[in-house]
């Protein structure tokens, strides 16, 4: 796999470079999701693809921008891949990033074997999730990602970011995160999925949440884009993604663009979350 982390690698730079020059204007079309496109989301979307069909040991990639997979003759890696997570974040000159998954065998969640993302913000991050989780930073002057830490979640933290509409969502979920913020967890949400899950990372614990709600019962994120990736990051960092009642890796893919209710965090706001929806299903 070493070659298709290389590729990433080169995709965040020229990403990157995209972000910091190229128009950030919407255009007149939907992914594959539903999601209104912005400019960038294009732009970022055909870099991804140059770069990873280039890689002989990649077999399939299927974008969030897109409707179906494209496949090669040879290779082994199926990689799912988010080119632009937040975008619409960047005319606020928010952090947005890139989530890449890479599966072997199919795209449901026990297939995943590696996952990495990208932090585009005042300093270029990349995060690759082999058996261990691995922080890297972008050298701006040699143009390399140089390694920093291996990063690990503790058994609590004390960040919370609650995702979902709040007038949407079930009393009893609402009850839950009241009593997160009762006991002392500071509220740290942008709406950018790849930053907050990052800075609860680095910061050593806490949860991430973006429940099913009334108008969305199945959740928002996307399986194979957003979901899957980071619950192999998160627990292989130690920590625990699970959609409510059952582990995030354990779920399978009714479709590319299928979605789930997720939380991402440390063990003990796991435990929490699982014992709420136990009790409320």
């Amino acid at each position: 796999m070493t070659e298709i982390f290389k590729a990433i690698e080169d995709i965040a730079i020229e990403i990157y470079e995209a972000i910091k020059t190229k128009d950030t204007g919407k255009v007149e079309t939907q992914n594959a999701s539903g999601d209104v496109q912005v400019k960038l989301d294009v732009i970022s979307d055909d870099i991804v693809e140059k770069h990873l069909l280039k890689v002989k040991s990649v077999k399939e990639i299927i974008s969030e921008e897109k409707e179906d997979p494209i496949t090669k003759e040879e290779g082994e890696y199926f990689v799912a891949y988010d080119p632009l997570d937040g975008s619409s974040l960047i005319d606020v000159d928010l952090s947005v990033g890139s989530i890449f998954g890479i599966y072997k065998g199919g795209y449901n969640g026990e297939n995943i074997v590696a996952a990495a993302y990208v932090v585009y913000g005042p300093r270029v991050e990349l995060v690759i999730a082999r058996d261990v989780v691995e922080l890297f930073r972008l050298n701006e002057h040699t143009k390399k990602f140089e390694f920093v830490k291996e990063l690990k979640l503790g058994k609590k933290g004390k960040i919370l970011g609650p995702g979902g509409t709040q007038k949407n969502w079930y009393p009893f979920h609402k009850e839950m995160i009241d009593s997160f913020f009762a006991e002392g967890y500071r509220l740290r949400y942008s709406g950018g999925m790849v930053p907050d899950l990052h800075q609860i990372l680095l910061k050593g614990g806490g949860l991430f949440a973006y429940p099913g709600t009334t108008d969305k019962p199945k959740g928002k994120l996307r399986k194979l884009f957003e979901v899957f990736p980071f619950a192999c990051v998160y627990e292989r960092a130690g920590g625990k993604a699970v959609d409510g009642f059952n582990e995030l890796l354990s779920l399978e893919a009714e479709s590319y663009h299928d979605t789930t209710p997720c939380f991402f965090g440390s063990e003990e706001e796991i435990i929490k979350v699982l014992r709420t929806y136990k009790e409320n299903q």
